[in-house]
């Protein structure tokens, strides 16, 4: 599994990376939605995030990111928009709207994390694919967050719009795989993101804004090669938080249930090399890591459920069994 959302109905989509969407209802077993586009499965690559629309109520669209296949050896993330039938469990009107440029070869770093803000924007943070370079490259969407209207279109006011066409779609640049991005109570964007040796990262994310990779990071390369640290070249904008060793973040998540009201204005991190669920305080003078929960498990996704509790998803490989977890306040 992936990704969840929780329905209007109370009930969730949840996805598989092999490429699957299904519907669930507590109680009862998970039964498939049709109509999925072809995924490229493989590494990290495969089906991803659904997102609702913000009037899906009424429009009854949904958003879905997966590595879509491309010419040989390439592939790349994608974005499309459909509308889901529950009378007949599928997907109709299926529409790609947003794609990674260039494809590439690798199956690393596709980041394609989803949010919609309150403006109904369309916000798709895109992974460098491990390969650096593209991340300070205008001319590529890798390694960027990008800022769409809800067809795709680009917003006239992007800090880019009037570049070409790639670069129109850029809110922020200089990203290696963002895993997760959300939105606090005042609006403000934040993701988090994978780094390399070390220096995993949780960022304010600014328009315009340029984090540094891979030319600044808190963490080194894998082979042991130095990369300068952020305070170096101030000229990037710096992490509010980074983690050496690293808890390879997955997912991102702001608290305003009232399950746990002491937590609300809170955000959690979904862990995967950590096996853990980590939640961060936020002060005037920044952010920390407040307490973590070690969880026993790769931990893939983090939301927060309609009556107020985190749901959690297993990640399905080494060692982790894929469950769907449901954590509530000790009554």
């Amino acid at each position: 599994p992936w990704a969840i959302a929780f329905l209007p109905d109370g009930r969730a989509l949840i996805t598989e990376k092999r490429g699957r969407l299904l519907i669930w209802e507590p109680g009862t077993e998970p039964a498939d939605i049709a109509g999925l586009p072809e995924v490229a499965y493989g590494g990290q690559g495969g089906f991803g995030d659904v997102v609702l629309h913000p009037d899906f109520g009424s429009n009854s669209r949904l958003y879905l990111s997966y590595a879509e296949p491309g010419s040989g050896r390439l592939a790349g993330a994608a974005v499309a928009q459909a509308r889901l039938d529950l009378d007949g469990l599928q997907l109709l009107e299926l529409d790609v709207i947003w794609r990674q440029e260039p494809k590439v070869t690798g199956g690393g770093h596709y980041g394609h994390r989803i949010a919609f803000d309150d403006d109904g924007f369309l916000w798709i943070s895109s992974g460098e694919r491990q390969k650096f370079d593209p991340s300070q490259d205008m001319t590529s969407n890798l390694g960027k967050i990008v800022r769409l209207n809800d067809d795709g279109s680009v917003p006239a006011d992007n800090p880019f719009a009037g570049d070409d066409p790639i670069a129109a779609q850029i809110w922020s640049l200089g990203h290696r795989n963002p895993l997760g991005i959300a939105f606090d109570a005042n609006g403000q964007l934040w993701n988090v993101e994978m780094g390399p040796r070390g220096g995993d990262e949780l960022n304010r994310v600014e328009r315009g804004a340029n984090y540094g990779y891979p030319i600044v990071s808190n963490g080194n390369h894998y082979n042991g090669r130095d990369i300068p640290d952020h305070f170096t070249r101030p000229e990037f904008a710096a992490p509010i938080v980074f983690w050496d060793p690293v808890i390879s973040p997955s997912s991102l998540l702001f608290y305003d249930g009232s399950e746990f009201p002491q937590w609300q204005g809170n955000a959690f991190i979904s862990g995967l090399s950590s096996q853990s669920l980590v939640r961060i305080e936020f002060t005037d003078q920044g952010a920390q890591e407040a307490e973590r929960f070690s969880m026993g498990a790769r931990i893939r996704g983090v939301v927060q459920g309609p009556d107020g509790a985190l749901w959690l998803l297993e990640d399905g490989g080494r060692g982790s069994q894929g469950r769907l977890l449901r954590l509530s306040r000790d009554e």
